[in-house]
Order: structure tokens, then sequence, then C-alpha cells
């Protein structure tokens, strides 16, 4: 039988993040006198001191610091079957917010959706959409349920989803279709480059090709699109962005004689499988089944 609680665990955790026990007594609304005790309980039990005083300060001793990793995974644990408990109490979930990068083609998007919501007619979607780093942002801030980016999260689990294809491209009248010529990287440096900007909020990223002189740094891809059908510059687009502009001439493929084309991977991220509810289960289904129609094509 266990002889610590979780709340006692999560009295000592409070310690630490609050900096002190009159500080955790107030950041949780627990008597300074309970968490003492709820402390001296876990040393008496283990047989270890947690903390020493320095000065002023609470300070974790070297068991403490190792007992804190422990109790960190168990209270998160315990979080994580409450979660799952919840979520199968509730049966049907009745919303499903999804973080997708702009680069994912919006055919399959919105024939998954449509199916999903077929079968779940009273869930209420949010679609939030991203550029880079911004889908795993949301994810790890629990602000989205499932998220599909380009890059990988640490936690979680990520999973292969699709291949997305890239292009480079400018208007008929851009003066890079004027050379005549097979163009080199070099041909492009002196010209305008339209970018995307990474949407997260922090530890940004740039990606593809920035050797631009002039760049001109935008926030959606269709935003990029407008721009240099319009002839103000060239990018790297997604072809499936652009496939009525290529068929109907108002974006021309550049002539370069490398890196013409470029291919980016996109990951289906999501925490924890059995904290989404069947709705979410049905999403990831569908999606699959689209990517793997969209690779057998």
């Amino acid at each position: 039988m266990l002889r610590i609680t979780l709340e006692q665990w999560r009295m000592f955790r409070s310690v630490v993040e609050f900096g002190g026990f009159n500080q955790a007594s107030q950041g949780i609304y627990k008597s300074q006198s309970s968490i003492h005790n709820a402390v001296g309980k876990i040393e008496e039990s283990l047989g270890v001191k947690l903390f020493t005083i320095e000065g002023r300060k609470t300070v974790l001793t070297e068991a403490g610091t190792l007992m804190l990793r422990r109790a960190n995974f168990l209270l998160d644990e315990a979080a994580k079957v409450e979660a799952v408990g919840h979520t199968l109490g509730q049966g049907t979930e009745s919303r499903l917010r999804i973080a997708i990068d702009e680069i994912f083609p919006q055919s399959i998007l919105f024939s998954v959706l449509e199916n999903v919501s077929h079968q779940y007619p009273l869930l209420q979607i949010e679609l939030i959409e991203t550029v880079l780093n911004g889908s795993n942002e949301l994810l790890e801030n629990t602000k989205v349920d499932i998220a599909i980016s380009p890059t990988t999260l640490n936690t979680g689990l990520s999973e292969s989803l699709c291949h997305i294809e890239f292009v480079g491209v400018a208007s008929p009248e851009h003066p890079l279709h004027q050379l005549n010529a097979e163009l080199t990287l070099e041909d492009l440096k002196s010209h305008r480059q339209i970018v995307v900007r990474d949407s997260a909020s922090g530890h940004k990223k740039d990606e593809g090709w920035l050797g631009a002189n002039q760049r001109w740094t935008v926030s959606h891809i269709q935003t990029s699109i407008d721009m240099i059908c319009k002839g103000l510059g060239f990018a790297w687009l997604p072809v499936s962005s652009i496939e009525s502009q290529l068929s109907n001439g108002q974006l021309l493929p550049l002539r370069l004689n490398h890196n013409s084309k470029r291919s980016a991977q996109l990951f289906l991220i999501f925490k924890d499988v059995d904290r989404l509810g069947p709705a979410a289960n049905c999403f990831l289904t569908e999606l699959r089944h689209q990517c793997l129609t969209l690779y057998n094509n």
C-alpha cells in the first residue's frame, strides 16, 4: 500500500514551484502547516531530506531534486488518467480543435472535415491555420487537440502523414521569365523573394532558400500567391495551393537548372491518443485514409 498520497506529492511540488512554504500556501490555498505536514510525511516515509534552508530561501536537496522529477511524472500521469476518464464519461466530444499548417492541401482537408461532420453533425470544429512551428506551439500549450505540422515534437506522438511538393514560380511578366535561359540561384538573388513567416510566437523557424537580397515577409500563403500573381516577386509555393494559377497561366514555374522543385514532410501530432474522443479518432482515420489515397494517386 502506498504510504504517500498524490495530494502530498502535489504540496511538495507546489513548494518548489512557488519558491517556499509560505508562497505555496498562498498559491494553492492551503495552510502553511498542512503543507509542512505533507512534506514532513514524505521525508519521514522515505527517510530523506527534501529541502534545506539557505538564508531566506527554501532549496531542494540532491534527493529532493531526484524526487521532484519522479513526482512530476507521477502527477502528470495521474492527470492523464483523470482526463481519459473524463473523456470516457462524456462519450462523444462536443468540440474538436485542430491546428493545421497552411501547406496542407485544402481539398483533402475539406473532404475530411465534411466526412467527419456527416458522422458527428453536432461536433463543433475549430480550425487554426498555421505556418512552420505554429501548430506545435498550439499543441504544446493545449490550445488544440491535434496538429499537422512540418516539424515533430519531442513529446507526444508524431507520425509521417504526407509529402508536399513545392515549385519555384513567378508571374509570366516577371523579369526572371524574360531571361530566356536556365536560371541559377545566383540569378534569383537580385530579385524580390516573398516568404511566409512562422506563426509561432516563440522558437520561430526559417525554412527554404532565403538567399534573395530583397525579401518581403507575409503571414499567409494566399497573400504570397496574390503578390506573385501581380509580379511583385517569386517564391517556392505548394503545388496544391496554386493548381488553378498554374493551369490558367497566372503563374509559371521558374526555369531553374536545379532546385526548381522541393518537398516537405508533414507530420500528424497528438499528445495522447487515449484522451481523444470518438470524433477526433474519426478525423484521424479519415485523414490517414485520404493522405494514403493521395500517395497512391
